[in-house]
């Protein structure tokens, strides 16, 4: 007769796992509280202790960790040695393994909880056995999750065991879970240390995707294990053909941006980056600002509310062709109007947590990352200092908006804004001069009279062209970090043409 072992704290499902596994002629060993529970349910069961000869010791730390059951797990049955000493110790081989861990990850999430308690949450002899019986795969059935309960109990009744690649694919699973839950305790014992020796995230799969940003690239997206939230947590998606990899690309640099506005807010995004940005009292108007800005660039774009769909904007959304919408809710008349427009994927967002200010930033360079701070905090007022002219408040509501938006623009970056609303972007130049020029020229393409705006300049402007061009446009008011070796040059430019000028003493370059 083959033998299971489970040890396992989420009970959910063991109970009839374990009385199909016993139909299948499995004899049951169990530890503590998974050995209680089924013999609660009147499931025939041996606690562990009658085969280790120890009770569980020092607080339930020691249940386990015994060589009379990591030998019956290791075992290679095929090896005579090892049979052989299994025999001269009296141990019987265990064929089947399933454990599931202590909710370290879970309990460390919690704001009341103690180093002692997260401590004690720490497993070892969960995922020593989960390792062993991964290891020896070949010979025992690791089973760590509950969706894998069913499927290895089919094999069973169907041929007997289970194949040699679902094996595989479990003990893979195995290794996984542990690697992942050593990963966040590694993460919390490394507490506020923000770049350590050694970083070792662990993250999940968390949609499959058809391709990656070109057809020929396979993809999927994965969410990071013990983040706050992630882009698609708590999102439902009520309308529309599946989420594509430049759909959440391009979603990710919205609500990045959204989430900073003061709302009601509207952020229209195509490659990663805002084509129209707007901020007003109602979000039909600030919808309305945002598409106006350019109008163009915004077809097939990834559109981000900060409040509910109305139904009258349901239908003013329902005229334009949208690759994605996201926002909080939608009137039932304005979803009526906009699932008739198939291509378009509708994400309903009922998350309410804020993003991590800590998270770090990753980027992936040839055989490594590049790691730093995420650039998401807001730069402090009393650190900006007027370097030229005077600045009307509502000078420096806009400017204040179009120093938001230029951080999530591509370097070099330019964005000319009057009114809560962005006029004109230049995006990805190598030139700063050719940035302005883009955002000149793509706001009186739409027909924007640039009178009295302002713009902002992710980083100090090396010449005083680039601000002349947009001065001679009608900007009034400039908003830039400086510490260029031409400050005065720029300075001079724009005092000569009358306008304001604001040095923040801090870049914003995005690449």
């Amino acid at each position: 007769m083959r033998r299971a072992l489970l040890s396992v704290y989420d009970k959910t499902g063991v109970a009839a796992f374990a009385e199909e596994l016993r139909r299948l002629d499995f004899e049951l060993v169990a530890s503590g509280g998974t050995a209680t529970l089924l013999a609660g349910e009147g499931i025939p069961v041996t606690p562990v202790e009658e085969l280790t000869g120890f009770a569980e010791m020092l607080g339930h730390r020691v249940v386990t960790l015994h060589p009379a059951l990591h030998g019956a797990v290791l075992a290679r049955r095929d090896l005579p040695e090892d049979m052989a000493d299994l025999a001269r110790h009296g141990i019987a081989p265990i064929d089947l393994v399933c454990v599931n861990l202590y909710p370290f990850e879970r309990t460390v999430a919690r704001l009341d909880v103690s180093w002692d308690e997260a401590i004690e949450q720490i497993d070892v002899g969960g995922p020593a056995l989960l390792r062993a019986a991964a290891k020896n795969h070949a010979h025992v059935i690791p089973v760590c999750r509950r969706d894998d309960y069913e499927p290895v109990l089919a094999e069973l009744r169907a041929g007997g065991d289970v194949a040699a690649g679902t094996r595989r694919r479990l003990a893979a699973r195995a290794f996984a879970v542990t690697a992942a839950y050593d990963s966040a305790v590694t993460a919390w014992l490394a507490g506020d240390e923000r770049f350590p020796e050694t970083i070792v995230p662990a993250f999940d799969r968390a949609l499959e995707l058809a391709y990656g940003e070109n057809p020929h690239q396979r993809a999927a997206y994965y969410a990071e294990r013990g983040a706050r939230t992630h882009l698609l947590a708590r999102v439902e998606q009520a309308h529309g053909r599946p989420l594509s990899y430049n759909n959440l690309n391009d979603l990710s640099a919205a609500r990045l941006l959204a989430r900073e506005l003061e709302s009601p807010a509207c952020v229209i995004v195509k490659h990663a980056n805002p084509c129209g940005v707007g901020v007003a009292q109602t979000i039909e108007e600030a919808y309305e600002k945002a598409l106006a800005a350019d109008p163009v660039s915004a077809y097939g774009g990834v559109v981000v509310l900060t409040h509910p769909v109305s139904a009258a904007l349901g239908e003013r959304l329902a005229e334009q062709f949208v690759e994605v919408l996201f926002a909080p809710g939608y009137d039932a008349v304005a979803m009526e109007a906009l699932v008739q427009k198939p291509a378009t994927r509708i994400l309903n967002d009922r998350e309410r947590r804020g993003f991590d200010p800590t998270e770090r930033d990753l980027k992936r360079v040839l055989g490594g990352l590049l790691v730093q701070d995420r650039d998401g905090e807001p730069d402090p007022l009393h650190e900006m200092e007027i370097a030229v002219g005077s600045v009307s408040p509502e000078q420096w509501d806009d400017l204040l908006f179009a120093w938001t938006v230029v951080r999530h623009v591509t370097s070099n970056a330019i964005v000319i804004a009057r009114g809560g609303m962005t006029l004109g972007i230049g995006a990805g130049q190598m030139s700063r001069v050719d940035a302005v020029r883009i955002a000149v020229e793509k706001a009186r393409e739409h027909g924007h009279d640039l009178t009295g705006a302002v713009l902002a300049s992710d980083g100090f402007f090396p010449f005083a062209d680039g601000p002349a061009l947009a001065l001679r446009a009608g900007v009034t008011a400039v908003i830039q970090p400086g510490g260029s070796r031409r400050d005065a040059e720029v300075e001079a430019a724009v005092e000569e043409a009358g306008a304001a000028m604001v040095l923040t003493g801090r870049r914003h370059f995005r690449h």
